[in-house]
């Protein structure tokens, strides 16, 4: 049984670039992105998870009320996509007009959105990524932020940044490096390679491999497993967490280096950036149009 939100504390939550849904069964709140023409993590996405982020700690610490949230979800409501990355074009206008501040806020309203989901709210609450396509850039950051990833095979991760001269700011090496070596996220980062769902399942950074078009099948079936082991799971992440601390200085000192290095970069490095935006912009019209067109024969084949 679904329900909008748990409780009549947040029925009031409603955002332009961000669906939230509540599973009574599995107590699990999902906040799924769907943020427009291009599904990357635009200054309105941002803000509306950090409201989201905010009234759920709200929640969640409220004596008065007694939380029926298990888990938070992380995901996409966009067909094929969990998240291209940062705003490219945002990044293009800030860095040829010179609006340092701007960009510092982006970035900084970045590290609050996904240092707040690792620490899971500072509540009892569990994270779970669930990647349904491609994550890219800060996608993949976003995935990385969580307890858990689940993903469906063929999903691809990427860290494109080096194509236009930058890296990944938003927390990649920090939570990368507590998963794999750090020699292989600087492979990761440098090459700018891709890796499918698979890949990384290998590697140890997805836990949970689902069919294409299952992914919310396996959430449920990883949920279950997870509650059958609850004192394990989250004992091996407190250790986890006590072992390999994260603070999130470190986030926002890196994420003040990007800016940096944003304002460093040449005109050759931004036309490659602009180009990339039209790539984005060429992929999601065709998707779309492939939607359209796989709607329709639905449509008459049903008729």
């Amino acid at each position: 049984m679904l329900k909008a939100v748990p409780t009549q504390s947040l029925s009031d939550l409603s955002f332009e670039t961000l669906n939230v849904r509540y599973d009574e069964s599995y107590k699990t709140l999902t906040f799924a992105m769907n943020p427009g023409a291009i599904p990357c993590f635009s200054y309105n996405l941002l803000k509306d998870i950090n409201k989201f982020q905010l009234k759920m700690t709200d929640f969640l610490s409220s004596k008065e009320v007694k939380s029926d949230v298990d888990f938070l979800v992380f995901g996409s409501d966009v067909p094929g996509v969990f998240n291209l990355g940062g705003d490219l074009k945002f990044f293009v206008d800030m860095i040829t007009s010179g609006d340092r501040q701007t960009l510092q806020s982006y970035a900084e309203l970045s590290i609050d959105v996904l240092y707040a989901n690792f620490i899971n709210l500072n509540a009892n609450v569990r994270t779970i990524s669930l990647v349904t396509g491609t994550a890219l850039g800060a996608g993949f950051e976003a995935a990385l932020s969580s307890d858990y990833i689940v993903a469906e095979a063929g999903s691809m991760f990427k860290f494109p940044e080096v194509v236009f001269n930058m890296f990944p700011g938003m927390g990649a090496y920090s939570f990368l490096a507590r998963r794999i070596s750090p020699a292989l996220v600087e492979r990761m980062i440098v090459n700018a390679e891709g890796y499918t769902a698979e890949d990384l399942y290998e590697m140890g950074i997805v836990d949970v491999i689902a069919d294409p078009g299952e992914g919310e099948m396996a959430l449920r079936s990883f949920i279950k497993r997870l509650n059958k082991s609850s004192i394990t799971r989250r004992s091996v992440l407190k250790m986890r967490n006590r072992v390999l601390p994260l603070e999130k200085q470190e986030l926002l000192d890196i994420a003040h280096d990007w800016v940096d290095a944003a304002f460093s970069l040449s005109d050759r490095d931004i036309s490659a950036m602009s180009r990339l935006v039209r790539a984005q912009s060429k992929m999601m019209s065709q998707n779309a149009s492939n939607e359209k067109q796989t709607s329709q024969m639905a449509m008459q084949s049903h008729g």
